[in-house]
């Protein structure tokens, strides 16, 4: 019933931490999902520095899907779009052919707080890679079903999923929902989808006679239905879909062609995808490959 737990790896961005989960060298993706980093839990107090901020930076071949249960961000991009996301929304960034974007925290850095949330990338089908970049932001209980019963509160992120259809315009079968409960409620995760894995954000639950703490993925085998049991207050991320086939992914960049991937670094490096006007410039360089093995070491 459980093919495999991830415990997210933290990793330091330079002001606030976030545990990466996806992808994993065990498993790459989850249906379309591909990167999966817990943002925080993070506390900062009023003028934190903004080496902070997430400096503007490329993708290509994917869509980016923030989603926050504490804090704010500013998201702008390079085809104009410029929102504060908060608690319970959905920004909803599709690169495609290339796209610049930035996130800052700026209500955080006027008034302090904590920062707490999902940022994922779900990869593009091979025919919609090149597509024209694009935003949308989603909230609401119209465009983001909610549910509530007992001790479960259940918000449909994206995709579809127990009869209901976010307004998120995903590019596969998808679906994200973001579950909370409280200790004793029970809960199921049905057998739509071929590929199917749950994140524990907050507490802990019992799955198939094991328990899942904060911090770990489990990827589940198809064709069962998955029952989940609350031991304390829990936050559980459930997610998957359809598998898109096998993609590569270097630095911001995912496509289903090792040379497509080349080209964009080669676009980054050259300036070609990058806006002057976009946050003062202040652009994310691209790594420097590794230097080779030495064979003596």
């Amino acid at each position: 019933m459980i093919d495999l737990i991830i415990d997210q790896r933290r990793k330091d961005l330079g002001g606030f931490e976030v545990g990466r989960v996806l992808p994993f060298h065990a498993r790459r993706m989850v249906g379309p999902f591909i990167f999966f980093d817990h943002m925080g839990p993070a506390e900062f107090a009023p003028g934190f520095p903004r080496t902070v901020d997430v400096r503007p930076h490329p993708h290509i071949g994917l869509s980016t899907l923030s989603y926050l249960f504490e804090g704010s961000m500013t998201h702008r991009d390079s085809v104009g779009s410029e929102i504060v996301i908060r608690p319970g929304e959905v920004n909803w960034m599709t690169a495609g052919s290339g796209i610049t974007h930035s996130e800052r925290f700026e209500d955080l850095r006027e008034h302090g707080g904590r920062m707490d949330g999902i940022q994922t990338w779900l990869a593009l089908p091979t025919e919609q890679e090149e597509i024209d970049p694009r935003f949308s932001h989603h909230e609401g209980d119209n465009e983001l079903p909610f549910y509530e019963s007992g001790g479960l509160k259940a918000r449909l992120v994206a995709g579809e999923a127990y009869g209901a259809k976010a307004s998120v315009p995903v590019f596969s079968p998808t679906f994200y929902v973001h579950w909370e409960m409280e200790t004793g409620t029970r809960a199921d995760l049905p057998a739509e989808y071929s590929e199917r894995a749950a994140y524990v954000a907050k507490g802990s639950v019992e799955v198939a006679g094991q328990t899942l703490k904060v911090g770990q993925m489990a990827v589940f085998a198809p064709g069962d239905t998955i029952v989940f049991e609350a031991l304390e207050p829990s936050t559980v991320m459930l997610l998957g879909g359809e598998p898109l086939g096998p993609r590569f992914i270097e630095w911001n960049f995912v496509s289903s062609s090792k040379d497509r991937l080349e080209q964009a670094k080669a676009d980054w490096r050259g300036g070609r995808m990058k806006l002057p006007d976009l946050d003062n410039g202040e652009f994310i360089p691209l790594p420097e490959p590794a230097p080779p093995a030495n064979p003596m070491s």
